[in-house]
């Protein structure tokens, strides 16, 4: 069946969560919450789906659901970090650079894959399990104006892989389940698409600067250039 529309992932698959610099060097004292500590730390908030370790079983429910209410989000996160050892003020900052667009990059690709979305003639949106507004870092690189749509599930009520999220999204593009394609990096979040008769096509959530054209490839792979 021909493609009419392209469903996107953000966290992971258009943009990724990236700044210039240390996340906490320069907020703590010790080695032991610096380096590849760090990455690792932030690698862990970041990931799509699944429990998070080291947070007690009491406060998994929440973050099972701290994509659904920005206010369970933030309370969620700080619990984590004082667990980990950040006093408060430094847990506050810490969770501030997480949800700020600014450290949020673009894949090398990301914008020309939705442009060539739009100039073959097929919608596209993204569907996103995330608690704050994404239109800011897609408006700060022009790339808003190349989406038709945002599925976000604190504005939703729905979290990925839920078949409802993935349906209410090709509603509002005006195309059934089968003529749409998602494109995610979780195969358990994004995966869920499959179950509503899309097309999923996988990438990998690497530094931005390890993955130059994973999203033109897989446009390319279903026909769409």
């Amino acid at each position: 069946m021909t493609i009419r529309a392209v469903l996107f992932d953000f966290s992971g698959t258009l943009y990724r969560l990236e700044k210039d610099g240390p996340w906490l060097a320069d907020l703590v004292d010790g080695e032991d919450l610096v380096g590849e500590h760090e990455v690792e730390l932030v690698r862990r908030l970041t990931a799509p789906v699944g429990p998070l370790d080291g947070l007690p079983d009491h406060l998994q429910d929440a973050w099972a659901r701290r994509d659904l209410d920005p206010a369970v989000h933030r309370e969620v996160h700080l619990a984590m970090f004082d667990r980990v050892g950040l006093p408060a003020h430094t847990a506050e900052a810490f969770y501030a650079r997480l949800v700020d667009p600014g450290n949020w990059r673009p894949y090398p690709d990301a914008v020309q894959a939705l442009r060539t979305v739009r100039d073959a003639g097929i919608r596209s949106g993204i569907i996103s399990n995330i608690p704050w507004d994404i239109r800011t870092a897609l408006k700060r690189d022009d790339a808003l104006e190349l989406v038709d749509d945002l599925a976000l599930s604190y504005v939703e009520g729905r979290i990925k892989p839920d078949p409802e999220l993935f349906r209410l999204a090709c509603r509002r593009l005006g195309v059934a389940p089968e003529e749409a394609l998602m494109i995610g990096d979780s195969v358990t979040a994004d995966g869920g698409a499959a179950e509503v008769g899309s097309r999923v096509a996988f990438v990998e959530p690497l530094p931005t600067a390890q993955r130059p054209t994973a999203l033109l490839d897989a446009l390319a792979a279903h026909g769409v250039r």
